[in-house]
């Protein structure tokens, strides 16, 4: 068998080697998923809850060994790889304590005399979950934790610099019980990927990763009507306000564009500020950011980790680079921050542009690092129409006092989600969804139930 090897971040070393399924043996996984479909699906609701529950326990009571892992295999600093594991937890036990809420019956309103009349949420069937490498746990429990707990069955495909993260899902429903059959996962390159896609015994298909992904996805699964969702990343903007609190929004900001090394779809890569605010707003971040430690991910005292590849980081020096020969103004000065951020490497120093214009990549394109563009502007209206004047469309952030002015201005902005004072954040309790090139399809809340499962209308003449 093909083999995979999985180099770290964080020295430039190969760190652990993984065995690639055949084209064979990835359809036998989805006979054996489909073999256990009927069974799962019959189980009682309790019952799927409970051993979903002893999974999640299962999990969470290695949450050290997996941190560890996580900074290895991602190179996010050690500080901040627990927070992934914090989240897993909260968003999969939201979504067991929904379920039974959001599956039960819905009967058909208003009630008709000598009738029974309801919907009924049926599962689909087999659901592949397709996850990217930048979050994979939190990204991967969106689907496997409410998919399963609606009755299908689910194989989940990690990418490939984060395979092992799928074994750890594996290991855990071992030890919670889960029935032969019923989660599975596959070490897979793409074209295998692509056969698990076409197979007619695959119900639907949740994606995260690039547009481009997200496209091929959508042609192969197109020639049978499969069901599919994507969440396929963004270019989140804020808007700070004349009346916000400055020093607040600097340190959020800076937050929400550097967390993760700025490797997060919904994490701030565009920043409009007012102009009566702009430039003590840049002169705060600039200092926050320069205030990060950028080194080993393994070193407690590091804030800033290297990015996931060398090429990662390139792409953001090119978007820097871009914006430089078109008049930004580069704030950070990046020999500050040697030696490890230097060209060649994946590790990459933060950096704050300003006199920016979306004639500059860094402005359009999904930059993915620790950049962040920031934009003067007049007034609502004109911070309204930059951040829809953007491809992507996941979620916008507003820095204000003002809950009314930001209500009106939200009711305008074409995103999946938006946010007041806080940004880079899933609430498990709202539909996490995306517009334009952000995606289609919802995980999480009550919402997210609805697209793994099917409306079934019972239709009863119960006297005649």
């Amino acid at each position: 068998m093909p083999e995979h090897i999985i180099v770290s971040p964080a020295n430039g070393k190969p760190f652990t080697t993984t065995q690639l399924a055949s084209a064979s043996a990835a359809s036998d996984a989805v006979s054996r998923a489909a073999a256990a479909f009927p069974t799962w699906r019959a189980t009682p609701l309790a019952d799927r809850i409970a051993l979903v529950t002893k999974f999640v326990d299962a999990f969470v009571s290695k949450k050290d060994e997996i941190a560890t892992e996580l900074s290895w295999l991602m190179g996010r600093p050690c500080s901040q790889t627990p927070g992934e594991i914090r989240g897993f937890e909260e968003r999969a036990r939201y979504m067991i304590s929904m379920a039974e809420e959001s599956l039960k019956d819905v009967a058909a309103k208003p009630a008709k005399d000598g009738f029974t009349r309801f919907v009924r949420r049926e599962p689909l069937g087999v659901v592949f979950v397709i996850a990217a490498w930048n979050y994979p746990y939190l990204i991967a429990v969106n689907g496997v934790v409410p998919a399963l707990l609606a009755g299908n069955t689910v194989i989940l495909k990690q990418a490939p610099q984060t395979f092992p993260c799928a074994d750890r899902f594996a290991d855990a429903f071992k030890a919670a019980g889960l029935p032969q059959g019923v989660f599975q996962h596959l070490h897979v390159d793409h074209a295998v990927a692509e056969t698990v896609i076409r197979d007619p015994r695959i119900a639907h298909v949740l994606f995260t990763g690039s547009v481009r992904g997200g496209h091929d996805v959508c042609r192969i699964a197109a020639d049978r009507f499969a069901g599919v969702g994507l969440e396929l990343g963004g270019k989140d903007a804020a808007y700070v306000r004349a009346d916000a609190d400055i020093a607040y929004a600097a340190e959020n900001l800076v937050d929400g564009a550097m967390f993760n090394s700025g490797q997060s779809c919904c994490g701030i890569e565009r920043v409009y500020a007012h102009a009566s605010v702009h430039d003590a707003l840049v002169e705060r971040m600039v200092a926050v950011a320069k205030g990060y430690k950028l080194g080993d991910p393994l070193a407690p005292a590091t804030s800033l980790g290297p990015l996931v590849r060398t090429d990662a980081a390139d792409l953001v020096r090119a978007h820097i680079a871009d914006a430089k020969s078109h008049g930004a103004v580069l704030h950070i000065d990046e020999e500050s921050f040697f030696p490890m951020s230097k060209p060649g490497t994946p590790y990459l120093a933060p950096q704050i542009l300003t006199n920016v214009t979306h004639a500059m990549r860094v402005m359009t394109e999904e930059s993915f690092g620790p950049v962040v563009g920031v934009m003067k502007v007049a007034d609502d209206a004109e911070a309204v129409r930059l951040i829809n004047d953007s491809d992507f469309g996941l979620t916008a952030s507003l820095w204000t006092k003002d809950v009314d002015s930001a209500m009106l201005i939200a009711d305008q902005i074409n995103t999946g989600t938006v946010f007041m004072n806080r940004c880079d954040y899933l609430d498990p309790a709202l539909p996490w969804t995306g517009v334009k090139d952000s995606g289609r399809g919802v995980t999480l809340s009550a919402l997210g139930f609805d697209h793994l499962t099917r409306p079934k209308s019972f239709h009863f003449r119960v006297k005649t």
